[in-house]
């Protein structure tokens, strides 16, 4: 029993040491949420103004058959580009990016297309690394803090190729985020880029007659239309990593909890040993008593008996 209570004091102590990182980590995702989440309302601004922008050069005669709006016939190959983290302890979030990814890939294999990865973050770069997918562009280190720049980079390993005809269509799959306590894994497609910006009513278009292009319409369309690529990018970068922050912070608030949990379940078994040792060393105490008690009297008996014997 000594032996056994010595044990669990030990676990207990190993257990409270590690409540104590987890709640760290709880709290320090939970700062970091905040951060993120300012993030994703700040990056938006800047999304709206280029919409705007490339409405008002739609109104102003800029044409559609820019590369990166143009849907092909039959589509072979599909680039996937892939969010997660680079760092676990985050709960299911990596999983749900990773199972929705490879439920893509099997969807898109089903119907004879061929498949390009292009992965963002280690745990997917180790994921499919380790089962033997081909991976034609990975990007670790800063899924929790992304910049514009990572977002050209990732933007850039997709756009060229799509616009070479490499590739036919390009996804985007990633964990949006709704609110703390609420995320939710989506899949978008990036390229070719969808029309609804360009395509104004002319009852909604912008007045354009004020306006004065210089170079033409369609050379700013050029230049803009990677930006947009870009932006989407960064916006998605950027939900990731709030995301990301989220659901680490359930997860090791969770943690923190059953580590309390079993603290508590640990600590009522220890002292049931202790007081089983405790009853244990009181009965074999009286337990001696009795016996030496009882050795007393027989001693005492003997004497009597062989005193009989004795001359007077």
């Amino acid at each position: 029993m000594p032996g056994q209570e010595k044990i669990l004091r030990r676990r207990i102590r190993s257990i409270n040491s590690t409540k104590k990182i987890t709640r760290a980590m709880e709290l320090i995702a939970a700062s970091r949420i905040v951060k993120a989440q300012a993030r994703v309302i700040a990056a938006q601004p800047y999304a709206e103004g280029l919409t705007a922008v490339v409405a008002n050069l739609a109104a102003g005669g800029a044409g559609l058959t820019h590369p990166l709006l143009q849907g092909r016939e039959e589509v072979r190959r599909v680039a996937h580009v892939v969010l997660t983290a680079d760092r676990g302890l985050c709960g299911a979030y990596n999983a749900s990016v990773l199972r929705a990814a490879e439920g893509e890939l099997r969807d898109h294999a089903s119907r004879g297309r061929e498949y390009s990865l292009i992965l963002v973050g280690r745990k997917a770069e180790s994921y499919f690394r380790f089962r033997n997918y081909r991976v034609d562009a990975a990007f670790t280190g800063f899924t929790e803090n992304p910049t514009y720049e990572d977002a050209r980079a990732v933007a850039a390993a997709v756009s060229q190729r799509f616009v070479d005809g490499e590739l036919d269509f390009v996804q985007l799959i990633y964990t949006r985020f709704i609110s703390s306590g609420r995320q939710e894994v989506v899949i978008r497609p990036l390229m070719p880029l969808e029309q609804e910006p360009l395509d104004v009513h002319p009852d909604e278009a912008p007045p354009s007659g004020g306006y004065e292009f210089e170079p033409a319409p369609d050379l700013i369309l050029d230049r803009l239309l990677p930006r947009y690529v870009e932006a989407r990018v960064y916006a998605a970068l950027l939900n990731a990593a709030a995301s990301e922050q989220a659901a680490r912070q359930r997860a090791m608030k969770a943690a923190t909890d059953n580590a309390e949990d079993l603290i508590v379940t640990l600590s009522r078994v220890m002292n049931r040993a202790r007081q089983d040792a405790i009853t244990t060393e009181i009965m074999e105490v009286v337990g001696g008593a009795e016996a030496l008690r009882g050795s007393r009297g027989g001693a005492d008996h003997h004497a009597l008996v062989a005193s009989d014997y004795l001359p007077d």
